[in-house]
Formats: structure tokens, C-alpha cells, sequence
């Protein structure tokens, strides 16, 4: 199954050099509701979220498994994502 990359750094900073591939969804439009682009992706893939230091992704992490996706896993930044990936 596809590992889905979210970056939830805001857009300059995600403007500024992000992991190659990596969605753009800053911590308040997760917060608000699950973004549509998540919408269609089966519940179990692997989603690895990532922002400058962890606090921002970690944050996030409940408010993706409320909506339902069981493999949500905090990348702590764009340098650490590749150890993720690799099952």
C-alpha cells in the first residue's frame, strides 16, 4: 500500500523546501475537517506527517485517526520522513 506524506508546515513554509511528494496540509484545515483530498484513501494506509520540529505533526495525529486512518505516523521533519518509509 501507498505511504502518503503530509506536511503540515503553512504554505511559505512548505514553499521554502519540503519532502519530495509530500501533501501540503497545514494543522488548522485537518483541525477544521478531514480535507478532501484524504477523503478517497483507504483507512489503514500509512500516513506520515512531518513539520520543523514534530510539535505541529503530533498535534495533528488525533485529529487524522478520528478520522478513521489506523497507520498515522509522526515524521517528526522532511530529514526524518525517508526512515518511514522504508517497510
Amino acid at each position: 500500500m501507498k505511504t502518503v506524506v503530509i506536511d503540515v508546515r503553512e504554505p511559505f513554509e512548505f514553499k521554502m523546501g519540503h519532502y519530495p511528494g509530500a501533501l501540503n496540509i497545514p494543522p488548522a484545515a485537518i483541525m477544521q475537517g478531514q480535507p478532501a483530498v484524504l477523503a478517497d484513501l483507504p483507512r489503514g494506509t500509512r500516513i506520515v506527517v512531518y513539520c520543523r520540529t514534530g510539535a505541529r505533526s503530533n498535534s495533528t495525529i488525533p485529529f487524522l485517526q478520528k478520522y478513521g486512518f489506523t497507520d498515522v505516523i509522526n515524521g517528526i521533519n522532511k530529514d526524518q520522513v525517508p526512515r518511514f518509509l522504508a517497510d
